[in-house]
């Protein structure tokens, strides 16, 4: 009996592992998607609605183990690579992701656009295992950082995890290479809603 106990809860745990990793068919859904790295499930949620709002191209990104280049609203990942710059990616994503004076009049929409293009590319990037994901993490939370203080200026009720002071948070964690001006850059446009 206790045999018997202990093979019916190895395979309820199996089958709970089972239905909480995902899926080759659900991956293949996305064509950014070409390693075979097991994905947190957090990334892999998020799939389907990357997939519905993100293009691949022909073209693949450099140390990225071959993802494509992904376009979302007419931005390409090509177009906003961080590693095009000499800087940090957080000194890249200053210097790119501006908004206005005023947040409130930025527009959400090109915003949400380079965003989904970076969430795509650190999906493909895990997916691959490629080293850059640690670096390319600094530009994509400042891009949510940057929609964190749209949102914010334009009178948007945010949850935790979505507010500016969170968002700075991350940020600053995941600013690989970052010099301290950089920073307290990132720092000054958290008080500027």
């Amino acid at each position: 009996m206790f045999g018997f106990a202990k093979i019916v809860a190895a395979l309820s745990v199996a089958a709970t592992l089972a239905g909480a990793a995902p899926t080759l068919e659900r991956r293949q859904t996305a064509c950014f998607v070409v390693g075979r790295t097991a994905l947190p499930a957090e990334v892999a949620n998020g799939i389907p609605v990357l997939a519905s709002q993100v293009t691949c191209g022909p073209r693949t990104i450099a140390n990225t183990g071959g993802v494509p280049d992904v376009t979302s609203g007419g931005i390409s990942y090509s177009s906003i690579d961080f590693q095009s710059s000499r800087k940090s990616p957080v000194g890249f994503a200053l210097d790119t992701f501006k908004t206005p004076t005023d947040p409130a009049t930025a527009n959400l929409a090109t915003l949400q656009n380079q965003l989904n293009v970076y969430l795509a590319m650190e999906v493909g990037v895990r997916s691959t295992n490629s080293n850059i994901l640690g670096r390319l993490k600094g530009a994509k939370f400042f891009l949510q950082f940057q929609i964190a203080r749209v949102r914010t200026a334009q009178g948007v009720r945010l949850g935790v995890a979505d507010t500016v002071e969170h968002q700075l948070g991350k940020v600053l964690k995941n600013a690989v290479g970052a010099t301290q001006a950089e920073k307290d850059a990132v720092t000054a446009l958290s008080r500027q809603l």
